[in-house]
């Protein structure tokens, strides 16, 4: 029970601790640093789908929001550098109607972890840049997504649910899109499948 103990601290929680805190900005602890039995620092959770569909019926799709989105994800590609490449290997799957499964999660985690907190660092320039708030930003992906036709998978939401030791949401239905939200992504629809692989780590 040790040994199994140990290898799914190693090879599962320790990827989605380390993921989370570049993610969030943070030092990475080790286990010897929390110790046996103690919960250590408290990390805050990625933004929940939750509060993006709250500002998303309060907030109609616009062209702006679709325009700031596009700029901003463009920033976020770039930040990524080539760990972009694992991704879009395990969305093209996606795309194709596979599921991802808790090996290729802790693998993209383990490879985009040294590059996703600049990812983030750049997301939150281009926000700022673009005055729209995180919260916005991901109710427009959710409308982005579906108007795309292409499900809303979130490695950042499943390492935070590895981390707390239960098994990650990865459902890849994909939503009725508005056809108003349609229309508005449709100048952009290229572009946006090409960068969609971000949404991965909900960026």
């Amino acid at each position: 029970m040790a040994l199994l103990g140990a290898a799914a601290w190693f090879f599962v929680i320790q990827p989605a601790r380390s993921f989370l805190a570049s993610w969030q900005g943070v030092p990475a602890q080790t286990q010897s640093q929390t110790g046996t039995g103690s919960s250590g620092t408290a990390t805050t959770p990625p933004p929940s789908s939750g509060t993006a569909t709250t500002v998303n019926t309060a907030s109609p799709l616009t062209k702006a929001d679709v325009q700031k989105f596009v700029r901003i994800r463009r920033d976020v590609r770039g930040a990524l550098g080539s760990s972009f490449t694992g991704l879009q290997t395990v969305w093209t799957d996606v795309q194709n109607g596979g599921t991802p499964n808790i090996l290729q999660v802790v693998n993209i985690l383990r490879q985009v972890g040294g590059s996703v907190g600049a990812a983030r660092t750049a997301q939150n320039a281009a926000l700022a840049r673009e005055g729209m708030t995180a919260e916005r930003y991901a109710a427009v992906r959710g409308d982005v997504n579906r108007a795309l036709g292409v499900p809303t998978v979130d490695f950042a939401q499943a390492a935070q649910a590895l981390q707390q030791g239960r098994l990650p949401d990865l459902n890849t239905t994909v939503q009725t899109a508005d056809p108003k939200a349609q229309a508005l992504v449709k100048p952009f629809e290229a572009e946006l499948l090409t960068t969609a692989a971000v949404g991965l780590l909900g960026l």
